[in-house]
C-alpha cells in the first residue's frame, strides 16, 4: 500500500491565486485547505477557461474526478469515496452537526452577500474575470450578481431587511464559533475537520480579500481568538507547507499535462477526439459570451424598469 501511495498523483484544479492566497476563489479555498489539513500530498493546477463554471474546483486521481457541483462538492465526495475523511469520528456528534449547519448556512450566505452585494463586487474581477475582455467581464459580473440576489431572496422591497438579517446572523455565528473554539487549536480540540477547512477559508478570504470597509470583516475582527486561530493554522498548514504550484491550465478537460509529473512512455502527437471536443467547447464559450454581450446591451438599451437588482441607490 505504501508503494502505491508514493506513486499516486493527486491534483486539485482551482481558480488562480491572488490576494496572497493559494487560490482566491471562495469555493476552491476550502478544498485546498482540507487537503492541507489532511496532509495529503497533491499538486495544485489552475483553470481560467470558464470563469463562471460551477465545476471548479475539481479533484483528480487518474480516472477519478470529484467535481464541485456533484455529490455535495469536492470535500463531501472525497469523504464519501474514502479518499480522505477527517470527519469519520465526528459526523454523529450533535456539536458537529450544529456547527456544520451554522457554517454552511449563515456564514456561507453572509459571504455570498458580502462578495456580490455588500462590497459591490469590488474583488470579483481579480478572482474571476481578470483574463477576460472588459465588456464580457461586466456581463458575467451582472449575471452572477443577479443570481446571487435571487439565491438570497433579495428584491428592491426586501433588500434592507435581508441585509440586516444576514449581518445579524453572521454576527451571532461568529459569537457561537468564538465561544466553541475558546483557545483550542481546532474546533474539535486537537483534531482537524472539514469544518476547520470551511471556517479557515471563510476567515482568510474575509481578512485578505474583502476591503477594510466590509461590514462582515469588521464583525469577524471583533473576535480575537478567531483571528489568532486563523493566523496559527495559516502559518502551520499553508505557509510552512507551501510549494510552487503548477502553471495555469488553458483547457477545461480533466486530462492535462502537469508540471512535475512523470512523463508518459511516449507523448502523443495527434489530438484525441476528447481534446478536439473541448477545443470546440472553448470556441462556443467565446461565441456565447459575445452573444450575451449583444443581448445585454440590447436589453439595457431598452430602458426596462423591471430590473432593479443592479441599482446602487437607496430609496
Amino acid at each position: 500500500m505504501e508503494g502505491d501511495q508514493e506513486t499516486e498523483v493527486y491534483t486539485l484544479v482551482a481558480r488562480k491565486p491572488s490576494f496572497d492566497l493559494p487560490t482566491a476563489c471562495p469555493n476552491c479555498l476550502p478544498a485546498y485547505i482540507y487537503l492541507k489539513l489532511a496532509k495529503l500530498p497533491f499538486e495544485l493546477a489552475f483553470n481560467s477557461t470558464f470563469p463562471d463554471s460551477d465545476e471548479l474546483p475539481y479533484f483528480e486521481n487518474g480516472t477519478y474526478v470529484a467535481y464541485n457541483n456533484e455529490d455535495g462538492g469536492v470535500i463531501e465526495k472525497l469523504k464519501k469515496d474514502g479518499i480522505v475523511n477527517l470527519d469519520a469520528q465526528l459526523q454523529s456528534l450533535p456539536e458537529y452537526l450544529s456547527l456544520k449547519a451554522l457554517i454552511a448556512s449563515w456564514l456561507e450566505e453572509a459571504l455570498t452577500y458580502e462578495i456580490w452585494v455588500g462590497t459591490e463586487g469590488i474583488s470579483t474581477s481579480k478572482i474571476y474575470y481578470s483574463d477576460l475582455p472588459w465588456v464580457i467581464s461586466k456581463v458575467l459580473f451582472y449575471k452572477q450578481t443577479y443570481m446571487a440576489k435571487n439565491r438570497l431572496g433579495i428584491t428592491k422591497e426586501t433588500a434592507e431587511q435581508r441585509e440586516t438579517q444576514i449581518y445579524k446572523r453572521a454576527g451571532e455565528a461568529y459569537e457561537a464559533l468564538s465561544t466553541r473554539l475558546g483557545e483550542q487549536k481546532f474546533l474539535f480540540e486537537d483534531r482537524p475537520s472539514s469544518l476547520d477547512a470551511f471556517l479557515l477559508s471563510h476567515m482568510l478570504f474575509i481578512i485578505q480579500v474583502l476591503p477594510e470597509t466590509s461590514v462582515l470583516r469588521c464583525k469577524l475582527l471583533e473576535h480575537n481568538n478567531l483571528v489568532r486561530y486563523a493566523e496559527k493554522l495559516k502559518a502551520e498548514f499553508l505557509e510552512a507547507s507551501s510549494s510552487s504550484p503548477s502553471p495555469p491550465l488553458h483547457s477545461f478537460p480533466s486530462s492535462f499535462t502537469r508540471k512535475g509529473s512523470k512523463p508518459k512512455s511516449k507523448p502523443k502527437v495527434e489530438k484525441t477526439e476528447e481534446e478536439k471536443k473541448f477545443k470546440k467547447r472553448a470556441r462556443f464559450f467565446i461565441a456565447a459570451q459575445f452573444l450575451a454581450v449583444v443581448i445585454y446591451l440590447s436589453v439595457m438599451g431598452g430602458g426596462s424598469s423591471d430590473e432593479p437588482e443592479y441599482e446602487d441607490e437607496d430609496d
